[in-house]
């Protein structure tokens, strides 16, 4: 790209495209600098601060969109036409510095330590994935051989991105709707590549510690038994979880231990292409309006518990009636727990109903 950030197209199968794409006709300029990690000392938990996300375009119109195939009205971020594309992140969280693979014990070993004013550097890579060169739509109302190729691009940058030196987690994830905070409104998703091992899934890994290596095996199982099952494949089964957070969440698992997207065979990337699908489409039936969500692969760390962390959707939105929005007040934000305003087994009769 102009400033020197990577491209990468993939195409349908049945793409009618040419092989050739366009060079980036922009002027060349350099890139935001890295992002600086701090810690907070209370929680041990490590901030991004990336202050150079605080210019990135807010809900242009169509004709700006800057996800859409450039035109010479619009020089956009894509020089040519696409199925699907993955960049670099203009405004990352994390990256675009890397280090050597030598220098990675150095600067990341001593991260679970506790200090005051401790920063780093906000190593690592963030990418946007665009879904089709359409201005609006998401995942769910994607062609079904259009959805199997964002899978296909999910699984090539969970490989790659893994690969990077000092990065602990890959993280895959749609954001969709003004109320989640989206900034775009073209059908896209991101992928964060982060240098550490995010709360959440440090909160996993401590809860396989306490309960044994086959939590998540019997959490399906237990789910699989339970009214709160919305949707089953012969790879992964659908559900409203027993202790839900939100008022519409659905998680889905593989039936089978699978640690991440690269280990998934054809068949189940098939089928997880199909299910999430159908699960976020029956979102968007329950109302007259689109409902907002984001949408979140869980997958183990690059280098840890990945014997025991297998992969998860966990499909999440506040919308909690057609005009109304749960908002995190008091107990949410301030102290992490969380009240309920819907039972999970009525939400999981919604879903089905719909389904």
């Amino acid at each position: 790209m102009f400033d020197g950030r990577e491209l990468i197209y993939f195409d349908d199968p049945d793409t009618t495209l040419p092989a050739e794409r366009l060079e980036d006709s922009r002027e060349s300029a350099p890139r935001s600098p890295s992002a600086t990690m701090r810690q907070d000392p209370l929680t041990g938990e490590w901030i991004s601060i990336a202050a150079a996300r605080q210019n990135r375009v807010f809900l242009p119109p169509a004709h700006l969109d800057p996800l859409a195939p450039a035109t010479p009205e619009n020089p956009s971020e894509i020089p040519s036409n696409y199925d699907v594309v993955v960049f670099e992140n203009k405004s990352p969280s994390f990256g675009p510095e890397f280090l050597a693979e030598g220098d990675v014990v150095a600067e990341l070993a001593d991260l679970s330590s506790i200090g005051l004013g401790r920063t780093k550097p906000s190593l690592g890579r963030c990418e946007v994935v665009c879904f089709s060169p359409e201005h609006d739509g998401s995942f769910a109302t994607l062609a079904p051989q259009r959805a199997r190729t964002v899978v296909e691009a999910w699984t090539d940058r969970t490989e790659a991105l893994s690969a990077i030196p000092g990065v602990q987690q890959v993280f895959i994830f749609e954001n969709r709707g003004q109320e989640i905070g989206v900034t775009l409104h073209h059908p896209h998703g991101q992928i964060y590549s982060y240098p550490f091992i995010t709360p959440k899934t440090q909160q996993l890994l401590t809860s396989i510690e306490k309960y044994g290596p086959d939590l998540m095996a019997d959490i399906l199982a237990f789910e699989q038994g339970s009214e709160r099952v919305v949707l089953q494949g012969d790879y992964f089964t659908a559900f409203v979880p027993f202790a839900a957070r939100w008022p519409l969440e659905v998680h889905m698992l593989p039936h089978r231990h699978v640690p991440g997207f690269t280990e998934l065979t054809d068949a189940e990337r098939d089928e997880l292409a199909v299910m999430q699908q159908r699960i976020l489409s029956a979102l968007d039936k329950l109302y007259d309006t689109p409902t907002p969500y984001i949408a979140a692969w869980h997958q183990a760390p690059v280098n840890k518990g990945r014997d025991t962390v297998r992969m998860m959707l966990q499909v999440t939105s506040p919308r909690r009636a057609a005009d109304k929005l749960k908002y995190l007040a008091g107990s949410e934000s301030a102290m992490g727990a969380f009240i309920g305003d819907v039972l999970p087994e009525v939400t999981a009769a919604a879903i089905r109903d719909v389904i």
